[in-house]
């Protein structure tokens, strides 16, 4: 019975590997949220997100990208070499941001009108390294297909990251406990996957000076668009939290947080372990048009199925949810959930799939698409915060045009494959206005 059960192809043994270690992993700092909440104030959690935020920026651009191309050489040898040339380069971009951490942490302080991020700031170069190293490393493992080892080194990261969170948090007040977890489980989580590729001696002499310039040069694309492109969708991601903090202060930022993490954190389960093996078997069909047509339209019709449910009720009860979950002083954070639900749906969706323009190499029209997204964001945000001056609407608008953007990125990669658009865009929007409505009519009924 139990051999009946398991996954026959070996893309679901693959995902259900990730999503299995993924699930634990999450599973530990949602238990603990509800706790958390309550030792942590949202100004707290708000100036960790905006460490959260300046560390994601940078450690986007940790590996100049490279780390998408230790996927693609038919040789370990090259893929091993690419992967030295990621660790080079991390190491002088977070060696050149701690200089510059060093000269103007005063400016950067006053920049971000937030005093209590002046000395986290010293520690922004390690987090980046990590980050860098974290993204070379699990792509690595990736390509091995050490699918059992990187749920491991989640749950690991994971564990850490509650276990100094929880102890620090109720022996000291502020927001200490928060990021130390943070780069402490990054630590840890890094040093698991990393004997994978100590012990293999044999692989790590065929490292040399000659080789990681020649991949450089024949992978110079990632760096010349794909990491301008990873910059910008960062960055748009991490805009409302740079943005917040300065027009409406921590506890905004806190509240904005809070929402973002509880919504993403369940679907990046799924979706990130979908991303992580969509990538490794759309890079070995993607010289079979068709089947790679077959994939992509399977994996965006699981996903939107998989994700459908759970964002109509966070559309429709998330209000509800965070009073209950988080405590009164939360309910804020729920209104935010609602308005950002439908943009962390295609989010969900659209992610792994994203992975084609590295496979296609369309690295170019990945960064329009982030100069576009990032451009409008700010201008959303900045008509927010001066023009409406009100937090709640400035989320709203945040989330809609993400909304809209997003929906527009995922068609874009469906085209890619040959895929029939205009029946998925009317199979989605059917749905989503079916699932949200049941859940209104069963709010209005029992709320």
């Amino acid at each position: 019975m139990i051999q009946r059960l398991k996954p026959k192809s070996e893309f679901s043994r693959n995902v259900l590997t990730l999503m299995t270690g993924t699930i634990i992993a999450q599973a530990i700092p949602i238990a603990i949220s509800p706790i958390l909440t309550r030792i942590y104030t949202p100004e707290d959690f708000g100036l960790f997100a905006l460490f959260i935020a300046i560390t994601a920026i940078f450690g986007s651009m940790a590996n100049a990208r490279y780390e998408l191309a230790i996927m693609l050489p038919k040789k370990d040898e090259d893929a091993i070499n690419i992967f030295a040339l990621g660790f080079i380069i991390t190491s002088a971009v977070s060696l050149l941001l701690l200089v510059l951490v060093v000269i103007f942490n005063d400016y950067f302080t006053k920049l971000l009108n937030n005093s209590e991020i002046s000395i986290w700031l010293y520690f922004a170069p390690i987090a980046v390294f990590f980050t860098g190293l974290w993204n070379i490393l699990n792509y690595f493992n990736n390509r091995k297909k050490q699918y059992k080892d990187l749920a491991k080194a989640t749950i690991l990261k994971s564990i850490v990251a509650a276990v100094v969170q929880l102890s620090v948090g109720f022996l000291k007040s502020g927001a200490t406990g928060l990021i130390s977890g943070q780069i402490l489980a990054q630590l840890f989580a890094n040093t698991k996957l990393l004997s994978n590729i100590l012990k293999d001696k044999i692989l790590l002499s065929k490292i040399t000076k000659l080789k990681i310039i020649a991949l450089a040069k024949r992978y110079k694309d990632f760096p010349k668009f794909s990491m301008p492109s990873v910059i910008l969708n960062t960055a748009s991601l991490q805009v409302p939290v740079l943005l917040l903090s300065v027009f409406f202060g921590s506890s905004v930022v806190g509240f904005y947080s809070l929402s973002h993490r509880f919504i993403s954190m369940p679907m990046s389960i799924i979706g990130g372990s979908i991303g992580q093996v969509f990538f490794q078997k759309s890079s070995e069909l993607k010289n079979d048009k068709e089947a790679l047509k077959s994939l992509t339209l399977k994996t965006y019709t699981k996903l939107f199925q998989i994700g459908l449910i759970p964002f109509s009720i966070i559309a429709v009860f998330s209000d509800y949810i965070f009073g209950f979950a988080f405590g009164k002083n939360w309910v804020i954070a729920g209104e935010y959930a609602q308005v950002l639900s439908l943009w962390i749906l295609f989010v969900f969706i659209s992610s792994p799939l994203s992975n084609l323009c590295s496979i296609l190499e369309k690295q170019k029209e990945a960064l329009y698409f982030n100069i576009f997204i990032l451009t409008s964001r700010v201008l959303v945000i900045l008509l927010g915060a001066i023009v409406l001056k009100d937090a709640y609407q400035t989320v709203a608008l945040f989330g809609i045009t993400g909304f809209i953007f997003w929906v527009i990125w995922s068609m874009y990669l469906l085209k890619l494959t040959g895929i029939n658009i205009s029946k998925v865009l009317i199979f989605t929007f059917l749905s989503i206005f079916i699932s949200i409505g049941i859940f209104i009519t069963l709010r209005s009924y029992c709320c």
